[in-house]
């Protein structure tokens, strides 16, 4: 037996608007169309549309049913006057079909493509000629796209000149030409049979383009026929109105998109309307293949644009009591106006984004009636309703919700102690405040909260835990919670990530102070969803972070999360750590950190230790110098970075973090510009063989660049990105990489550029060494520095670079596992890189530390024989013929104390 189901639409000729009313009914259903008559009267006629949900079984109840509805007499509580109801048709029936509901449209009736009933859940089935709409659903409550009537469209182009008031339906000219077009086409279009009506749709710019719709009984491809036949007829009516643009007159059977509110269009085309009365700004919308997407709306509540203007009056002098009454206006205006816009959104969180900015700058305090405005405010525009309107705003301002979650916390946090507790439970949000006690040492922390998801009575909630051991010592001064579903819809996702929010989004502000571990447990919006990730919303770089979270337990029903402050050597170039590598780069962060600065001080101690012995020439001296910096200059880096990682860069009352983020930034830059000094060096003994520049001279040169840069580089940095809070990461205590000034390329654009000035630096030493011009010998002494020189540039500077690139990686490729090990290795050992390829590898330290260090030194020295007998027999340590050899040879003395004569090949052609 087949089981029809349906709807009934009702149609009345009485005033403007279109309401919906919906019925339930368990069992089987039908749809007729209800037509009713209302005797003629003065004023305007329109339509309006009734929606009644009724059952019947077999034909005879189906024509039982049409009969009962013909007698049926209009609402007469809500509609005045006499009427009459002349025609009930059914439009749609359905069967149920092994568990798929299957509908189809009565005759005089179609679907209008791509959707039909459900867009989530039903779609179009071809049979050949025959379409029905297939749904994975056992009601129709939430259908919108019933089967219509046949429609044709029709444009055409008046000549004459468009004005935006033919975008206002509601204006006089509006009414004056689409009047006047519907009686000349239905003049023209009364004999067709089938012919019902025909209504003027839309008017676009272009001369005048005006767009109808025809609405008949017949087939399409009938009616279409038919239109074109007397399409002469009908452009020699018009033509007794406006002047027509020639061949302008157009007939369509099939369009992409049709609506009441922007007419039809076809793939791609927009359309763009004025706001409704009471608003400013334009909405435009976008003919895709799922029928007209609105992709930009500025619609703007007169009030709240007046209200912006009054903050902008009073920011410059702004009170807390002026601040209150604004924001108490903004409440009032928001639950006057129910519906909610893109445009009314971004207003409300520019508004509330600027109240929170002056009260942090002015430290106004914020009091429990005006927390309470702030959260009617939040739930107003956190309704499910508001989703879609948030989806449009997105697209022109991704960072919005973000920013609104933002704004919330910050006022959140200017509720002093006094006013707590407070407990606000909304629909859309609830938010939570209480003054801490002594008793978090013993209990710590728990709260609980619920939300009930719309059409469902069965709540979502989630807990927060944290453990009294995370309140030891001092104790802040409030703890603030808030939580709701609807944010989880609107804080955007990472597009290459296939996941949404499967639980209510909890906040939690606890100003200045560090909470190093926290559980958290959620129930599941949707059961059926796996592979559940514990993630934080990073403020920073606007997006999920899943950094120092993960899963402690799941259920069928909920999930339970543990999160952790972790700070580490990767994060200083890299915006996320992997957390299945977080506890290794620790590990080898504060390993090597402590090799690190012990290898630096060793370094140190051993330069003071020779310093007389190493510094005898102009050369060395200056080179030795420069060492010594780079070492002192990681060595307090290094120190600077363990402070910074103690540090919870979400509290730092005192100002730690930044204090701590400034000297390692400046102590990493002057590294590598004392670095650059050591290139430069090379370079100038080198180039300028015969040039001797005053010791002094080239040490004021090298502290000038070594440190002034730096600091010149550091205090700009700090002075132009402090001011707006983009110094630092809002979630660990280094150089932010968020959009904006991003200010950690002043660390990585001059290190990485030092770092190729010093390999061009090394090519250009190599290659006059290897071939020396006429003239151009240098001394012993200062070709052996400049060797051993070459030789520390040439490892350290790669090393340098490197460790600096791989941070590149890390940024470039977060996910990355192998960019983070390297990346930590590389930069945790390189106080040990510098004593190992700076210092012993320099032969003339290691033989003055053997020296030092050997119980054997003083056995060994060397015999002092008489300067005469040298003179007439040198010796050497073996048998040496000059002739066995081509090649220029060099004879010279060393610095020494002894009177031995080295040898020094500089150019062998063996």
């Amino acid at each position: 037996m087949r089981v029809p189901v349906s709807w009934l639409i009702s149609f009345f000729i009485i005033t403007e608007g279109r309401d919906g009313f919906l019925r339930k009914n368990d069992g089987i259903e039908t749809k007729r169309e209800l037509v009713v008559n209302k005797k003629k009267h003065p004023g305007p006629v329109q339509e309006y549309e009734l929606l009644l949900q009724v059952a019947y079984k077999g034909s005879k109840e189906k024509r039982d049913l049409r009969n009962f509805l013909g007698l049926l007499k209009p609402p007469s509580p809500w509609l005045h006057g006499p009427m009459e109801i002349i025609r009930a048709k059914a439009t749609t029936y359905c069967s149920n079909q092994n568990g798929i509901l299957r509908c189809a449209c009565e005759d005089g009736y179609t679907w209008f493509p791509p959707s039909c009933l459900d867009p989530q859940k039903c779609y179009l089935h071809m049979a050949g000629s025959f379409e029905s709409c297939d749904c994975h659903l056992n009601n129709l409550t939430q259908s919108v796209n019933f089967c219509e009537r046949t429609k044709v469209w029709g444009t055409f182009k008046i000549k004459e000149r468009f004005t935006k008031d033919l975008l206002n339906s509601s204006s006089a000219i509006y009414s004056k030409y689409a009047t006047g077009i519907e009686i000349q086409l239905k003049e023209a279009y009364k004999r067709i049979g089938g012919f019902e009506s025909v209504r003027v749709t839309q008017f676009r710019d272009g001369s005048i383009i005006a767009g109808y719709e025809v609405i008949g009984s017949s087939s399409a491809s009938e009616l279409l026929s038919a239109i074109e036949q007397v399409a002469e007829q009908a452009k020699a009516g018009l033509r007794k109105l406006f002047p027509l643009e020639d061949d302008s007159f157009r007939i369509f059977g099939k369009v992409q998109c049709s609506s009441i509110v922007f007419g039809f269009g076809f793939k791609n085309d927009e359309y763009t309307l004025p706001c409704s009365s009471g608003y400013t700004g334009n909405i435009t919308a976008k003919c895709q293949p799922s029928g007209w997407q609105v992709i930009r709306e500025t619609c703007v509540l007169s009030q709240l644009e007046e209200l912006k203007k009054n903050f902008s009056v009073i920011a410059g002098n702004a009170t807390e009591a002026a601040v209150s009454s604004l924001v108490r206006n903004l409440s009032i205006i928001i639950q006057q106006n129910p519906s909610t816009t893109a445009g009314n959104l971004a207003s409300v969180v520019s508004i509330l984004g600027n109240v929170s900015s002056l009260s942090l700058a002015s430290h106004f305090s914020v009091s429990n009636s005006t927390m309470e405005d702030v959260i009617n405010i939040a739930d107003h525009i956190l309704t499910s309703a508001s989703v879609t309107n948030w989806t449009v705003l997105l697209q022109e301002q991704k960072h919005a919700s973000s920013r609104f979650l933002e704004t919330l916390e910050n006022i959140s946090v200017l509720v002093p102690p006094t006013a707590l507790p407070l407990n606000f439970s909304r629909e859309f949000i609830n938010w939570k405040g209480i003054p801490v006690s002594e008793s978090q040492h013993k209990t710590g922390y728990n709260y609980q909260t619920e939300i009930f998801p719309q059409n469902t009575s069965i709540p979502i909630r989630g807990r927060v835990l944290i453990g009294s051991d995370q309140f030891q010592g001092s104790l802040p001064e409030t703890i603030i919670s808030m939580a709701s579903l609807t944010l989880g819809n609107i804080l955007p996702i990472t597009k290459n990530r296939n996941a949404r929010v499967n639980g209510p989004v909890i906040s939690m502000v606890i100003q200045n102070y560090s909470i190093n571990e926290i559980f958290l447990i959620f129930s599941k919006i949707e059961s059926n969803l796996s592979q559940p990730h514990c993630v934080f919303w990073d403020f920073s770089h606007l997006q999920w972070n899943d950094a120092g979270c993960h899963l402690v337990n799941e259920t069928p029903d909920t999930v339970m999360c543990r999160c952790t402050h972790l700070t580490s050597f990767s994060m200083l170039m890299s915006p996320f750590v992997p957390p299945a590598i977080i506890p290794v780069v620790k590990w080898i962060t504060f390993v090597g950190l402590g090799v690190s600065i012990g290898s630096l001080i060793l370094f140190l101690i051993i330069e003071a230790l020779f310093w007389k012995q190493v510094k005898k020439s102009q050369t060395s001296h200056t080179r030795h110098i420069c060492m010594v910096n780079i070492a002192l200059c990681l060595l307090i880096a290094d120190v600077w970075f363990i402070v910074a990682a103690t540090v919870d860069a979400r509290v730092d009352p005192s100002g730690v973090c930044i204090a701590a983020l400034f000297f390692t930034h400046f102590f990493y830059l002057s590294l590598f510009f004392w670095m650059l000094m050591l290139g430069l060096l090379l370079a100038y003994r080198i180039i300028f063989v015969f040039h001797h520049m005053a010791i002094s001279l080239m040490t004021a040169v090298g502290f000038c660049l070594g440190y002034g840069c730096p600091l010149i580089i550091s205090v700009i940095t700090i002075a132009v990105t402090q001011p707006s809070n983009g110094y630092k990461r809002k979630d660990v205590c280094w150089l932010n990489w968020s959009s904006g000034s991003r200010p950690l390329l002043a660390l990585a654009v001059p290190a990485l550029t030092i770092v190729a000035v010093n390999l061009v630096v090394v090519l250009l030493v190599l290659t006059k060494l290897w071939r020396p011009a006429v003239g151009e010998r240098l001394s012993q002494d200062h070709r052996t520095t400049i060797v051993r020189m070459g030789k520390s540039l040439l490892v350290l500077t790669p090393l340098l670079g490197l460790t600096w690139g791989f941070g590149i990686g890390t940024m470039a490729d977060s996910q990355n596992l192998v960019w983070h090990v390297i990346f930590a290795l590389l930069n945790a050992f390189q106080g040990f890189f510098i004593l190992c390829f700076g210092m012993l590898l320099d032969s003339k330290l290691r033989q003055l530390l053997f020296n030092k260090l050997s119980p054997l030194s003083s056995l060994k020295q060397p015999s002092k024989q008489n300067s005469s007998d040298l003179s007439a027999k040198p010796k050497f340590a073996k048998s040496f013929s000059p002739l066995q050899h081509t090649g220029t040879y060099a004879f010279s003395h060393t610095e020494e104390p002894s009177n031995d004569i080295k040898l020094t090949q500089f150019l062998s052609t063996e």
